[in-house]
Parts: C-alpha cells; structure tokens; sequence
C-alpha cells in the first residue's frame, strides 16, 4: 500500500529507554493506523488506579494492533493528579516491554487549565516514558478563546516549542467549550511548528479533515516543513471511527477512537482493508460492508461515552468499573440495553471471529 503523502517515514523501529532532552531522538515512530484512548480503571471503593486491569487492557489492544493513548478524555484525563498520570505511563511502558512490544510508542494527554501546567505535564509524560503528547485547549475560558486564531495559534506553538516530544494537536469541541479549530489554523500551525506531529480530529468534520491532508499529505510537504524528528511525521487522524474509508481516500491516516478498547481486532482489519483498496480495488465492498458494522456500532456505544464503554469491557473481559465522580455510572437497565443492543451484538461477533474467541 502507499503511505499516504509520507516520504520519507522510515520503516523500521526504534525504542528509547527515556526520552532524551531534546525529543528527537530515539522515538518510538508514529505510524498510521488505528490508536486507542485507553480508559483509566478505578478500584471499586476508594478510586485509587486500578494498574492491573489497565496494563491488562493495553496489552490486550495492543496485541490486536491498536497502539494506545493515555490519559485522554476517555482516561479521564482532567480526573488525574500529576502523579497519577505518571503512573500511568510507567506501569504502560513496563508492561509492553516486558510483553515484548518494546516498539510500541505511547501517546500521553496532557493539555490542562494553563500553557504553563501543560508544558509542565508534558515534560513529566516524557520523562516517565511517553513517546508523544496530545494536547487540548482548555475550554475554561472559551468565551476569549474560541475566536482569537492569534491566541490559540500561540498556545499550541509554545507547547510544541517547549515540549522534549513531538505534540499531536487535540480537536474536540466537546470538551473544549466549544473551541473548533479549522483547518486553516491547522495548516499553518503544521506548516510552523517541526515539533507537531499530528491532529486528531473529533469534530468529526470530513471536509475538514480533507482539506488538511491536501496540504500535509502532499508529497512535498515534508521536505518543505520537515519534522524536528523525522520519526514524527504530521499524521491526520479522525476521532472517530465512522469515516475511516472515506478518509483514506483523502489521504488521512487512521484513527483515534474509543471504540478500539472494544473491539481492537476488528479496527485493525478495517483500517489493513482500507488501505488495501488504493491498490486493489476488488476488496472495497468488503471494505465497506466492515465499515458499516464499526460505523453503526461507533454511533450505539459513543453515545453511552466512558461508562458505557466500560460496562462493555467488564461484560467482555471482566474489568471495566465506574468512570471517577462526579461522572456517573451508567445505570443497569441501560447497561444491559446496550449489550444487546444489535450494533454492539454485530461488533462483537466479529471481534470475536477475527480474534479467534468465538
């Protein structure tokens, strides 16, 4: 298959004991495909970190081909305490070295209230072991900030600036007040910062995102902006996983999303079938008979957010819990609906097919 507009990103891996000062050498590399948003898991009663069944579950994503990211809405990140987020990292790091997946890079949340703290998490994610940053702007103060392009422009070229690892820009309204970037900001951010690897975009928008790619993904735009770490290529990836053969054809590369912690396998066959089709066009129709199975099964579960992805974890591997106060758990008759559900039942039946648990 094509690499999708990526010249120059090199095949082969390489790890890092600890992220060097400067971030750029040593990284895990940044390749397209399917990532996951791991969620934090809490014990019962006091909602101390739950680091068993969370390395479980990394390893358990990751041996489906998904790569995972820390700390992120799905992890609660604004739930987390420095530390706690520290942890994460570590016990991560220590459980896919040991799982001999040493290649595997991790993707750590830190954006927060100020510039200032999320630098500052940004160089605890790295020293703790985290490969890649991905970064949110707070929406605290999105009344100022939703329309000032100089303002958001800034937080994001400092960041990069002073982060020791390559920064993936965070789009997601959501959870941001309301603050939508667009794709010019975007663009020129991609264009300025060598230390910005990527975006995700929850925003869901599809001529978004295919506007950025005409620029990021064209095959001169890495000798023109080259990377500060020629591992960390600027990759485009939705934040959802309904669009994912659309966006191949407009040359994005992958995805970040929620739905991966249920079903890992069946989003890495779509995204392998997926790129398949740019040089063997016979296979799209399975292509997108896969993609309407993930696409209606990512629109049931994301509405039930992280206690309802959780529910489904604890019915299919045993571990899942309640999300941290004040989100609530998801109430039982719901639970229990959205397992049976024919989407989720849809999603699962191949889950299990592909993953040889029938």
């Amino acid at each position: 298959m094509g690499t999708n507009g990526l010249n120059g990103l090199r095949s082969h891996t390489e790890t890092n004991g600890a992220n060097g000062a400067n971030g750029t050498a040593n990284t895990r590399p940044l390749k397209p495909g399917i990532y996951a948003p791991i969620p934090t898991f809490f014990k019962e009663d006091s909602e101390d970190l739950d680091l068993e069944s969370f390395t479980a579950h990394i390893l358990r994503v990751a041996k489906g081909g998904v790569r995972p990211l820390l700390a992120g809405s799905m992890g609660e990140g604004s739930h987390l305490t420095h530390s706690e987020r520290t942890a994460l990292i570590k016990a991560a790091r220590q459980a896919l070295d040991d799982a001999g997946m040493e290649d595997v890079p991790i993707i750590a949340g830190t954006g927060t209230g100020s510039t200032r703290e999320t630098i500052e998490l940004t160089r605890e994610a790295a020293e703790a072991g985290a490969d890649y940053a991905i970064v949110i702007c707070s929406g605290y103060f999105a009344g100022v900030l939703a329309n000032n392009k100089k303002a958001l422009k800034a937080f994001w070229t400092e960041v990069a600036e002073k982060s020791p690892i390559p920064v993936i820009i965070y789009n997601y309204p959501g959870a941001s007040g309301g603050i939508d970037l667009d794709s010019e900001i975007i663009t020129e951010l991609a264009q300025e910062c060598p230390n910005l690897a990527g975006v995700k975009l929850t925003c869901g928008n599809v001529g978004k995102l295919t506007r950025i790619c005409a620029t990021v993904s064209d095959s001169q735009f890495s000798s023109l902006y080259p990377r500060k770490n020629p591992n960390a290529p600027f990759l485009v990836l939705g934040g959802f996983i309904d669009f994912l053969v659309p966006s191949t054809y407009a040359n994005a590369h992958g995805a970040i999303t929620g739905l991966a912690n249920v079903a890992p396998h069946t989003l890495s066959k779509l995204f392998e079938l997926a790129e398949s089709t740019l040089q063997d066009h016979s296979l799209l129709p399975e292509a997108q008979r896969l993609q309407g199975i993930v696409a209606r099964a990512d629109y049931t579960i994301a509405k039930a957010s992280i206690a309802g992805t959780k529910s489904l974890l604890t019915k299919l591997y045993g571990y899942g819990g309640n999300p941290r106060k004040p989100l609530p758990p998801i109430e039982p008759d719901a639970a229990e609906a959205l397992w049976k559900h024919p989407d989720t039942q849809a999603i699962v039946k191949v889950e299990r097919e592909l993953s040889g648990k029938i």
